[in-house]
């Protein structure tokens, strides 16, 4: 199992019109932009439309936001990870990987089997964090297929992604609510 949610962190889950949601995405875009040196790097940027749940980590103690991500619905067995981000001065605090494994908890709970993630050539921190995380190295696919500064990565969910059985107890699962467009 990943590691459980660290416990100076709430994670709810908010629409992706939620203002705080926004200026996240909107400080990973700038972030990227720069590293990438273009504002063209990204083959499909995620929208509301396809956006099936987006979660914010906050500080416990402050109610601070410190980072973000989302999945998108690729097929009826696929899920994708979309904008993990962290507040650089956050960073090595287990803030993405509490929400990572809340994304994956939310995605076994909807009945996914595969999580897919990219990572740009301009990210190899990212690339190493889905390493870390137990994915695995798959050919691009979608919109990245033929992308030669996309990695791409896949993880099959199972009883890892599963969160503590004792309520309360630093689990991973963030608020209630169900990912939109799966039957359980």
């Amino acid at each position: 199992m990943l590691a459980d949610k660290p416990p100076h962190l709430t994670i709810r889950e908010v629409p992706w019109s939620n203002p705080v949601g926004a200026d996240l995405r909107a400080a990973q875009q700038a972030e990227l932009d720069s590293r990438f040196g273009s504002f063209d790097h990204e083959a499909d940027p995620p929208s509301a439309e396809d956006t099936a749940v987006f979660l914010v980590a906050y500080d416990k103690s402050s109610g601070q936001p410190l980072g973000c991500g989302g999945l998108r619905r690729l097929d009826a067995a696929t899920a994708e990870i979309k904008r993990i981000y962290v507040l650089p001065y956050a960073r090595g605090s287990g803030v993405a990987t509490a929400v990572l494994t809340a994304l994956e908890y939310r995605a076994r709970a909807a009945g996914y089997a595969v999580i897919k993630a990219e990572a740009g050539s301009a990210q190899p921190d990212g690339r190493r964090f889905y390493q870390h995380g137990g994915y695995s190295v798959v050919p691009n696919y979608g919109p990245h297929a033929g992308r030669e500064e996309s990695a791409c990565y896949a993880k099959r969910l199972g009883e890892e992604t599963r969160a503590p059985a004792r309520p309360g107890a630093g689990s991973t699962r963030p608020e209630a609510g169900r990912l939109p467009g799966r039957t359980q």
